[in-house]
């Protein structure tokens, strides 16, 4: 089946230039060193998906119904309610990881967290390498 045609794909915008553009100094400080974790654990250019997520490799989405779409691996965005990260995966390692996390909500597949500064970022960078693990091993 035919691959489906989102908007939200990869660009060629500045990931430089997006991060800068976060009014909020701690958010941009934030995003700055979620982008660093992100890049060193990946090993992978970050790439602008869309106009505001923050993308590191990609993977093709399939549907029981067999639609098939492009997705991003794994990233960030710098969101104005929070720092918004592209890392829940279903891995049977993140109910544990999240537990130990510290303050953050999560839904289907993102992590909310407002401030670094909540969380234990050590187990965050656990968090991203079992999702790059995870996806990697699942494409």
């Amino acid at each position: 089946m035919a691959k489906t045609e989102v908007k939200t794909r990869p660009t060629e915008a500045s990931v430089e230039e997006f991060l800068n553009s976060v009014a909020d100094e701690r958010k941009r400080a934030d995003a700055f060193r979620v982008l660093g974790m992100f890049e060193r654990i990946t090993g992978d250019k970050p790439v602008m998906w869309g106009p505001a997520i923050v993308g590191f490799g990609n993977y093709t989405v399939k549907y029981a119904d067999g639609r098939e779409l492009d997705w991003l691996a794994t990233g960030f965005s710098p969101r104005k309610a929070n720092l918004t990260l592209y890392v829940i995966c279903r891995s049977p390692n993140q109910p544990e990881l999240l537990a130990r996390l510290g303050k953050h909500t999560s839904s289907v597949s993102c992590l909310y967290i407002k401030k670094l500064a909540d969380i234990d970022e050590k187990v965050l960078e656990e968090i991203i390498e079992d999702t790059v693990q995870y996806m990697r091993r699942k494409s």
